[in-house]
């Protein structure tokens, strides 16, 4: 039976790093992924594919370098995956009230030593960070564009590799992957 797999790029149409939605899921297509489909252009790919995720990040990668000239992280999850993150969430209260300000930052090989409680060193005012299942979760009641601990999350070499995404988007991703909240 095949699956989906989420495929979460890092630092997609940010900074420079550009590769058109109609080009990831021709590349996609082209590594015999099964029905690629794209949501926004913030490096949210879905596939059908029964491949490991391990296996499919560095195909994933190693097509990004070769089609796009790109050295990209991506974070490859299941649907099964993602209803696990979606269940496990810390702040539902909040991610119902405020889903832009609540947000779930996948990583690549889990959290780092010491990197929560770093974290919690950095929040201001009603901020708030979590770990569940080898995943980051932060609440910015006052945004994040003003968050020093959002700044510091984005750090590699403070959380490990990771990718955030806002509720509204977790959930728009699991409608994708037949996943209810």
């Amino acid at each position: 039976m095949t699956d989906h797999r989420l495929i979460l790029f890092r630092g997609m149409n940010t900074g420079g790093v550009r590769a058109p939605v109609a080009d990831q899921r021709a590349m996609a297509e082209a590594l015999g992924l099964g029905n690629p489909r794209t949501l926004l252009a913030s490096g949210n790919l879905v596939v059908e594919s029964d491949r490991d995720p391990r296996d499919l990040q560095a195909e994933v990668e190693a097509a990004m370098a070769a089609t796009f000239g790109l050295k990209i992280a991506a974070m490859v999850r299941t649907a099964p995956d993602w209803s696990r993150l979606i269940a496990a969430c810390p702040f539902p209260a909040e991610a119902a009230a405020h889903p832009s300000k609540t947000l779930l930052m996948v990583m690549k090989d889990g959290v780092r030593d010491g990197a929560l409680e770093t974290l919690r060193g950095f929040t201001i005012g009603d901020e708030r960070v979590e770990t569940t299942d080898g995943a980051l979760w932060f609440f910015h009641p006052d945004g994040i564009g003003r968050s020093t601990m959002a700044e510091q999350a984005s750090k590699v070499r403070l959380t490990g590799m990771g990718t955030a995404r806002n509720w509204n988007t977790v959930l728009k991703l699991a409608q994708m992957v037949g996943v209810t909240a």
